[in-house]
This record gives structure tokens, sequence and C-alpha cells, in this order.
């Protein structure tokens, strides 16, 4: 053989594990998406094709549109909240500071446990009415601390305060961003008389906005995925007011064994998902700078 096909035919065999595994679990798996949103299917049963009718019962589903509202709430808060409070905490670490780098890490490490079974618990007996530290800290004021996940009012807050506490990714990616910024810029500015603020609005953010916008999309595509707090800590209550769309599709597709209904849900959200991204990433083109 020539030396080129060779070389293709190596290629291949090194992608081919890769490849296998990428056509089993992501392109099968999303064909069948689409294919069993139009059936009647119970995991213990044959597939039954009823058309649209899981799209037109989702469209008169209550706790479909439930569901849809409280994780845009979760995302129409959550998200700007923790781009504001990562880039703060970027700005911070990103001083000549003593110990800085034991700082980054500890404010990095809830990013990693966030999704974890543990750290939900650990929130949980954090968010306890009697016995949890932060009413035990608000006492200390004066105040006396609600039922957390347990109100109706104050269940779905407590979640996007403890998406809030993960944000140490969208920090590491801003402070990258902070310290690409070439320091003459603020130099140039200084001697023109700019005020930090001038310098803020006028160097850091249009420097930084291609990490706002990335952190933006991530951040949105995280917040839809939220399962693992709703499954443990509340289980979508109480009054359905902490039902996330993810645990909506799980309860459907596994614990009802409405594996068609799921598949319609998933295919939604897939569409939305789709919708936001593109709109983001046209509206972008107007402020986002590329330096």
């Amino acid at each position: 053989m020539r030396r080129k096909t060779r070389r293709i035919i190596a290629f291949y065999i090194f992608i081919l594990p890769w490849l296998v595994g990428f056509l089993l679990l992501m392109v099968y798996s999303v064909a069948f998406l689409f294919v069993g949103s139009f059936t009647r299917y119970s995991l213990i049963a044959p597939m039954e094709f009823i058309g649209l009718d899981n799209y037109l019962h989702l469209i008169k589903d209550p706790l479909f549109w439930q569901s849809f509202k409280v994780t845009m709430i979760f995302i129409g808060i959550g998200v700007p909240g923790s781009i504001v409070f990562a880039l703060f905490l970027a700005i911070l670490l990103n001083v000549r500071l003593p110990m800085r780098g034991i700082f980054r890490s500890l404010f990095f490490l809830p990013a990693i446990l966030l999704g974890s079974v543990a750290v939900s618990v650990l929130w949980t007996w954090m968010y306890d009415k009697d016995y949890g530290i932060i009413n035990y800290l608000l006492s200390f004021i004066g105040i006396q601390g609600p039922a957390w996940l347990k109100s109706e009012t104050w269940a779905l807050p407590s979640m996007i305060i403890m998406y809030l506490w993960g944000c140490g990714q969208a920090m590491v990616i801003f402070l990258a961003g902070l310290q690409g910024i070439p320091n003459q810029f603020y130099e140039a500015a200084s001697i023109d008389g700019a005020g930090w603020k001038q310098k803020f609005w006028y160097i850091t953010i249009p420097m930084l906005s291609p990490f706002i916008l990335f952190n933006l999309i991530t951040g949105i595509i995280q917040a839809v995925m939220v399962f693992t707090p709703a499954y443990v800590m509340t289980q979508g209550g109480p009054n359905y007011s902490t039902l996330f769309y993810l645990y909506y599709i799980y309860t459907n597709a596994f614990k009802y064994l409405k594996m068609g209904y799921g598949c319609a849900l998933s295919v939604v959200l897939f569409g939305v998902l789709f919708l936001l991204t593109l709109s983001f990433l046209r509206i972008a083109r107007k402020w986002t700078w590329y330096g």
C-alpha cells in the first residue's frame, strides 16, 4: 500500500473506539429520541406509533408549563447572577495577594462538587429550619429563618443560592480573560484621567465580552440540566415549586414509564436550547468584540 493509504487506515483505526461510542451513544440515542417521541412506549411493551399525540398532550399538560416556568425563572435569575458573582470573584482574585492560589482553588472547588448527591445532602442539612447553620447564623442578627426547602416561596430561591455557590468554572474563565487584557490599556486610560468605573466599562467589559458570551451560553445549558438537587432535596415540591424540566422528564420516562412522552419532552428541550443558543449568538455579534 502507498504511504498515504497506510496513514489513512491508521487514522481510522485510532479513532475507531471514539467513533463507535459516538455512533452508539450519540447518533443512535438522538435518533431514538426523535422516533420515540411519536410513540407510546413503556420499556416493557413494544412501541406503538401514535403520531403527534404526545405533543398535543404536552400542550395541555399543566405540569409541563409549570416545569418550564420554574426552569425559565431559574435561568433568568441564576445565570445572570452567577455571571456577575463570578466576575466579581475573578476581579478580586486577579489582584496580587498572598496565597491567592489557595483562594482560587477554594472558590473553584464548588464547581466540581455542585452536581453531586453529597453536596445536595449537605445543603439540605444547611437549609434545615431548626438545626441548619443558615438559620442559626440568621438568628444572630435577629432574623428567624424560614423553612427553606419546605416553603413554596423559598424553595426555588434556595436552589438559586446553591447554584450561585457553584460559579467557580465561570470565575476561572473570567480570570483567564482578565489576565489576557494588556496592561497598557489601563495605563493609557489613567493618563487620560479615567477612573476605575470608566476602565471597567470601557476596557474590562468589552475585552471580556467573548468570555461573557461563553459563560452565558454554558450557564444556560447547565441551568437547564439541573436534576440532582431537585431529586435529592425537594422531589419537585413543595406544590411543584421546584419542578425542574429535567426532573419532570425523569419522572415521566422512568417513574411512570411514559418513555414516549419523555422523549417528546426531551425534543422540546432540545429545540428550546437550540433556539436560545442561536439567538444569543446572533445578538452577540452587536456587543461581542474579538481583539
